[in-house]
């Protein structure tokens, strides 16, 4: 029923024509378009003062730390929170979203993680756990007034973990999830990097990585070096070094190293030592997901697009899109089909008949 609305919200908007049991159907996406008096009526005086940034006080095991967000546009029923990846990147990697999601009258929330670069960066290794975080998220969602009737959750990578154990947990709160760019399985994600991705690069670099791993020599340069010429402008993101984005360059100078390894490992490809997050699985978890969800994967990702497409279905109500030309960061090289799918899912989602399923 979802998928055959999807559809049908689709051949609406663009004006396609369908068959005659589906001619009438008028999906009225811009039901709840906002005036520019409301686009700005923040009710919190310190987002008017700020321009949107709020720092919301987190309570901890190890005490109370604030974390950033700024909040941009103002839809009563269209809220997206967007987790980050890492861990311990920054909201910077969405920079992007300015271009296409406030034209659309939807709202977009950026928010820094605990301990990454905006938020308070506590130097601790028990807080970088994945039930903390969703914790965290939790409190910054009440802290922003979201609920079931406006609430989209959007996590790309270890974002995308995070939402979906977020989901998992607290999905009454959510009116749509969107898991972009993660799969349900860090095993199957480290099989797929060195069974599939591995044997792509050219025979000596693959040689080279593979043992600078096995000597667990990390901090080497040419590790780092090796991944980022051959790997990641393959798979992160595809252009070359000298023309990614300002916003990406940024976010990678204000990584928070200590977090990073210590849940992810030393790179993206796969998890490498003795990374926290090695043997997350939720494979067997993803079909408790009963929330409205979109499923992003890219052909030429680090995380399998196939397995993407495998959630899409276990999940009962899930859509997937697939973005041909896009990698991990499929916001930047497959921003048309990234974001024409994302705001089409939000305004199905939002439509009155779809409120009415």
């Amino acid at each position: 029923m979802y998928k055959q609305l999807i559809v049908l919200a689709i051949l609406t908007i663009t004006g396609c024509n369908t068959s005659e049991t589906t001619n009438d159907i008028n999906i009225e996406t811009s039901k709840h378009e906002t005036t520019l008096k409301e686009y700005w009526d923040y009710q919190d005086n310190e987002m008017i003062y700020n321009g949107g940034i709020k720092m919301i006080p987190i309570t901890t095991p190890k005490g109370e730390f604030k974390v950033w967000t700024k909040t941009i546009g103002n839809n009563p029923t269209k809220k997206v929170l967007l987790l980050h990846g890492g861990p311990g990147m920054t909201h910077e990697i969405y920079e992007c979203f300015n271009s296409w999601i406030p034209k659309e009258g939807i709202e977009i929330i950026y928010y820094d993680q605990l301990g990454s670069y905006y938020s308070d960066q506590p130097s601790d290794t028990s807080l970088w756990n994945v039930k903390r975080f969703v914790d965290e998220v939790e409190q910054v969602r009440v802290a922003l007034d979201l609920n079931k009737d406006n609430f989209y959750l959007f996590g790309q990578s270890w974002g995308g973990i995070l939402a979906m154990e977020y989901t998992l947990k607290h999905q009454i709160n959510l009116k749509g999830l969107i898991i972009s760019n993660m799969m349900a399985s860090i095993p199957e994600y480290n099989n797929y990097a060195h069974e599939v991705l591995g044997p792509q690069l050219p025979a000596d670099v693959l040689q080279e990585i593979m043992n600078i791993e096995k000597n667990q020599d990390f901090e080497n340069p040419r590790y780092a070096e090796l991944l980022m010429n051959h790997h990641y402008t393959q798979h992160v993101l595809r252009k070359p070094i000298n023309q990614w984005p300002e916003a990406v360059n940024r976010a990678l100078k204000h990584l928070n190293p200590e977090i990073y390894v210590y849940m992810q490992g030393y790179s993206e490809f796969g998890i490498s030592g003795d990374a926290t997050l090695k043997n997350w699985d939720r494979s067997d978890d993803i079909s408790d997901i009963k929330v409205p969800t979109l499923v992003i994967g890219s052909k030429h990702d680090t995380m399998d697009p196939k397995h993407m497409e495998w959630m899409a279905s276990e999940i009962p109500f899930a859509d997937f899109l697939l973005c041909p030309q896009g990698s991990h960061l499929s916001q930047y090289d497959d921003q048309k089909t990234f974001f024409e799918g994302l705001i089409q899912f939000i305004n199905t989602v939002d439509s009155d008949e779809f409120q009415k399923m």
